[in-house]
């Protein structure tokens, strides 16, 4: 019955809620490694309540585990369980009287504007790959979508005369955000330049949809993307532990120091809930500094 009732619980993640895959298959592992613990001390999964999720997440603290990750595995554990309720699967539901882990409030790593320049003039624009480079770095700071969002991107998915992209976000929702003008001739010049010598090293001769394409000619993946920020990242020295993310991250610190409006943030970023969007209000060195300089009367 676990098994099966997982199974049924993925396929209404996918019809009802419409999940990305990657989100599902987070789902799925999470949910089957819990039924693996159920399996290992004979517990059914009728008899689950909430001493038996506390016992399974003092497990999970004890072999080392993030309490964002702790946090993570119980949300799903949770959607799974009270989807057998709904079902009528299961009879109680005090499993949700189990508090989530309190979470380490960390600030996104973001990236200062001058920092941004030096990664933008890191790839070389002689090479198809640098033309590439540059546009897929050039794109993440002018537009603040995710990874996963920029390596589904198709070719039609840009507009370069009116210089808008449609992107299909977490739930599949899909938003248009617009394009910096140099973002746009980066782009322009990989689609002139760069992407049809990818194109041809195709040996399947299939007609590949993707705007960013690997050596083979396919669509470039995310671990891809993470791979080639860490290359001129490296080459600049730029700030530690920085990730694509924190290109997205930039993205919103800049446009927020710069005034812009935080609904209008969280349109762009594609948040639902502006609580998502206000991690981004803090202050930047420089501009604490440029505070203190111009209120402070002895500065």
């Amino acid at each position: 019955m676990p098994e099966s009732s997982l199974s049924f619980f993925i396929v209404s993640l996918k019809t009802e809620k419409n999940y990305s895959d990657l989100t599902i298959k987070s789902y799925s592992s999470d949910i089957q490694q819990f039924l693996d613990f159920l399996k290992e001390t004979e517990t059914k999964l009728a008899e689950v309540d909430y001493l038996t999720l506390r016992h399974y997440l003092a497990l999970l603290q004890e072999k080392g585990y993030e309490r964002s990750t702790i946090a993570r595995k119980l949300s799903s554990i949770r959607a799974f369980l009270n989807y057998l309720k709904r079902e009528g699967c299961l009879q109680t539901n005090n499993w949700n009287t189990v508090a989530t882990p309190k979470q380490k409030k960390k600030l996104p790593k973001f990236l200062y504007y001058e920092q941004v320049l030096s990664l933008l003039n890191a790839p070389k624009q002689n090479t198809p790959a640098g033309c590439r480079d540059l546009a897929i770095l050039d794109l993440l700071y002018s537009t603040g979508i995710r990874v996963g969002e920029l390596t589904s991107l198709n070719i039609d998915s840009f507009n370069a005369d009116e210089r808008l992209l449609k992107v299909k976000g977490k739930g599949r929702k899909e938003r248009i955000v617009p394009v910096g003008k140099l973002a746009s001739l980066s782009l322009k010049k990989y689609l002139e330049e760069g992407r049809p010598f990818f194109c041809a090293v195709n040996k399947d001769n299939d007609e590949e949809r993707s705007l960013f394409l690997n050596r083979y000619g396919k669509r470039l993946s995310a671990r891809s993307v993470r791979r080639i920020f860490s290359k001129y990242i490296r080459q600049v020295a730029l700030t530690e532990g920085a990730t694509p993310h924190s290109l997205r991250h930039s993205f919103a610190t800049h446009l927020l120091d710069a005034g812009a409006d935080m609904r209008i943030v969280q349109e762009l970023l594609g948040h639902v809930n502006i609580s998502s969007t206000q991690i981004y209000t803090h202050l930047t060195k420089d501009r604490l500094i440029e505070t203190y300089r111009m209120s402070h009367p002895r500065a």
